[in-house]
């Protein structure tokens, strides 16, 4: 996708003008001090109260920026342009009437998408996107090291410093690479010119009005690309697998590039990315098959990070060579927050997974583990509305115990005791609300050759900020045993 507007007529066209940004959270920051530099009066809207943003509202209130906060943060809104946080719905009543009053509703990633100049990579997914959006990036990055140094790699969206204020140092052939939530791909009408979709699982439910939303919301990545662009989805997973095909007899501009780990998709004309007698491979369309990469060489464990390098090998396929691949793979540790070992102590090995907030990110994280590794594993957080029927089955053979924590503790311990894998495991059940005190009940519970996981299949929400305050909260903890 190539850029809509320059920045240099973006700065003309808002220079002046009043801008709102819904939203005073880290994310939102940066964008309010990039458009106080470009010369907006700048408004800012939160439902917390002052008190409750501290230092953050007398700051912005030093700085000439309106402040509205508190229940009716959505009152009165008159502005010519409001930039919302991914987490605001577009169609709140109070955003709709200003709309049809003549603001301009956005969002500082269809900002960005619009304005940036160099070719975007977006991946999104209910499971994975993080890991693949690092891997996509490490590709890139280590292939124009090689190639052609003056290119840069930026990489952001749900991750990293919002690159908006960044824009005006991005160049035609750098590029980017973004991690996209489903809330960000809720209003887009932008397109990368590199899409995928990792897998889709029931998430957010909380947020979005059911399931059908959840799934439009994902499938907006690649709704406005061209053909010459590029589509990558998951063969194994039913709900991509269903979008890509629907899309294909719907005329859609290009046929997807499928990858799978366990079935061989049919020929579309684009190639395909398998898993073939342990090795990772590219299906050329006219069906010759070479290996891109041995599972041995990747050192992160799991099939569902098999899958993350198939994605990513697929978004980059013709941009990086195969000892770029191979080169990545031997030497990626990982991403914090994601089965990141944080130390081992009395024998107990410890795992920071904070990022696992649904049920099929803490089965994919405790599947890693080889069966014969026993985990205490400690679940619980905000209710998003999933349901936890399937944890059962996948505890039952790997967990010594589960630890419940948070809001939805009850609700999890409900689903386990209607396992019948799960009760017939006589794998333990212990409640404990505290957070800390969880982490020492599954200490207790341990045993040397065991691991501790922080696998909570649920968000933060409840008591805190965001997954990687609770993955810190759990990491300092640990380090004090």
């Amino acid at each position: 996708m190539a850029a809509t507007e320059t920045f240099t007529s973006f700065r003309q066209r808002i220079q002046g003008k009043r801008v709102t940004v819904i939203g005073i959270g880290i994310s939102n920051r940066p964008v309010i001090d990039f458009l106080l530099k470009l010369g907006c009066r700048v408004s800012a809207r939160d439902r917390k109260d002052a008190h409750a943003l501290g230092e953050t509202a007398r700051q912005l209130q030093a700085r000439g920026v309106e402040l509205f906060l508190g229940e009716h943060y959505l009152d009165h809104i008159t502005e010519e342009y409001i930039i919302k946080a991914p987490g605001i719905r577009k169609d709140l009543p109070e955003l709709q009437k200003a709309v049809q009053n003549g603001s301009v509703l956005t969002s500082e990633m269809e900002l960005f998408l619009s304005l940036c100049p160099a070719p975007v990579w977006a991946i999104t997914g209910s499971d994975g996107k993080t890991t693949t959006t690092t891997l996509t990036y490490l590709l890139l990055r280590e292939e124009f090291a090689k190639t052609d140094p003056t290119r840069r790699v930026f990489v952001g969206g749900n991750i990293g410093t919002p690159l908006l204020a960044q824009v005006e140092e991005i160049k035609e052939n750098d590029a980017v690479v973004l991690e996209l939530s489903s809330f960000q791909l809720h209003a887009m009408r932008c397109a990368p010119a590199a899409a995928a979709i990792t897998n889709i699982s029931p998430n957010h439910l909380n947020w979005h009005t059911d399931m059908a939303e959840y799934i439009a919301a994902k499938c907006n990545i690649f709704a406005n690309q061209h053909a010459t662009d590029r589509l990558v989805l998951n063969y194994d997973n039913e709900i991509t697998r269903n979008i890509g095909q629907t899309a294909t007899e719907a005329g859609e501009p290009h046929p997807p590039l499928w990858f799978s780990r366990t079935q061989t998709p049919p020929q579309n004309g684009q190639p395909a990315i398998l898993l073939q007698n342990g090795d990772i491979v590219v299906r050329q369309a006219n069906g010759t098959c070479n290996v891109i990469l041995p599972t041995s060489d990747i050192l992160l464990p799991g099939v569902h990070n098999i899958e993350n390098y198939m994605t990513a090998i697929a978004l980059t396929f013709g941009y990086v060579s195969t000892d770029t691949i191979a080169h990545t793979a031997r030497t990626f540790t990982g991403v914090a927050h994601r089965c990141e070992l944080v130390r081992e102590t009395r024998g107990i090995q410890f795992y920071n997974s904070s990022i696992d907030s649904s049920p099929t990110r803490t089965i994919a994280a405790i599947e890693s583990f080889p069966k014969e590794k026993k985990l205490i594993v400690i679940l619980g957080g905000y209710d998003k509305n999933i349901p936890f029927d399937t944890l059962g089955a996948p505890l039952s053979q790997h967990a010594r115990a589960v630890v419940l924590t948070g809001a939805t503790a009850p609700k999890i311990a409900a689903a386990l005791h209607a396992s019948p894998a799960f009760c017939a495991a006589g794998v333990a059940v212990v409640h404990e609300p505290d957070f800390e005190n969880a982490i020492d009940r599954a200490v207790q519970l341990a045993r040397p050759g065991d691991a501790v996981i922080l696998s909570p299949a649920c968000a933060s929400f409840d008591a805190f900020e965001n997954f990687e305050a609770r993955g810190e909260a759990f990491r300092a903890h640990v380090m004090q045993l």
